[in-house]
């Protein structure tokens, strides 16, 4: 007997969290401003979604540049967060990469970012999805005050 099996829609998407050191050896986090909904208008960590042929790293290094217009940044995976519900367009899985940018560093919004910024970890805006819990996860995890 053959069954007939409903195959759920899921969605992953990748996030960047790149650092930098500030004065006084405090980090800082690169954000970008959403241009888009949902949350259009506010912060966010940049990221998106791979394309069907991509590496989940390629396709953060993509975003990463297409957003913020960094390209020099050595990525590491940082983990994967699958809250049921932390993006308002369904079931939707991100994997997490880190990685630390330069002081001299240029940033430039682009592609969907309408702004990007440096903030210090101390001093963060009110965050689009989950991702105050996935900065907060990366600061205990990298040892970052």
């Amino acid at each position: 007997m053959l069954h007939s099996y409903k195959y759920p829609r899921m969605l992953v998407t990748v996030d960047c969290l790149i650092f930098q050191k500030g004065v006084n050896d405090l980090y800082k986090i690169l954000l970008i401003k959403r241009g888009n909904d949902p949350f259009k208008g506010q912060f966010a960590l940049p990221g998106g979604f791979p394309e069907m042929d991509e590496l989940l790293v390629d396709a953060a290094k993509r975003e990463l540049m297409e957003e913020t217009g960094l390209t020099m940044v050595h990525l590491e995976p940082l983990s994967t967060f699958d809250a049921i519900e932390r993006d308002p367009r369904g079931r939707n899985i991100s994997v997490t990469f880190y990685g630390f940018a330069r002081a001299d560093s240029k940033i430039t919004a682009g592609d969907d970012a309408a702004e990007v910024q440096w903030f210090p970890l101390n001093r963060l805006p009110h965050l689009a999805f989950d991702h105050q819990q996935i900065i907060g996860f990366a600061i205990e995890k990298l040892g970052l005050q």
